[in-house]
């Protein structure tokens, strides 16, 4: 891609509540909010600002700092997905990130790429009890 580009790592804690830690949850509130200022002030240089926000991705971060085996990670994070027969990988994290540095993106700034199969648009709760 031919313009100058700033991908920033969110996560779903950035969209909805009660994912994460409260600083954590703020931080990536403020990840967002800076790429959508930054995509404005920067537009004009032609420097485009996007953010890549996962669900649980089972990385050794997370698996480490909360002892958890990656299948236990996976196997939660695809239970409360929307889009079920699909497990979340970081190649999927991966390839959002490469799509914005793609030529495909050319006209694409201050998007936040939720890849969560669908976790933060709906309520978990009504599914439970609907199922």
């Amino acid at each position: 891609c031919s313009s100058d580009l700033i991908i920033c790592t969110g996560s779903v804690a950035g969209c909805v509540g009660g994912v994460g830690p409260m600083a954590y949850t703020g931080s990536k509130h403020a990840v967002v909010g800076l790429v959508r200022a930054a995509s404005v002030e920067l537009g004009k240089h032609g420097i485009r600002v996007n953010c890549v926000s996962p669900f649980g991705v089972a990385t050794p971060l997370p698996c480490k700092a909360y002892n958890l085996e990656p299948s236990f990670v996976e196997e939660s994070t695809s239970a409360m997905a929307s889009l079920q027969g699909v497990v979340l990988k970081a190649r999927h994290i991966a390839e959002a990130a490469l799509f914005f540095a793609s030529d495909e993106s050319a006209y694409v700034s201050g998007h936040n790429m939720v890849v969560d199969g669908g976790f933060t648009v709906g309520s978990h709760v009504i599914n439970q009890i609907s199922d």
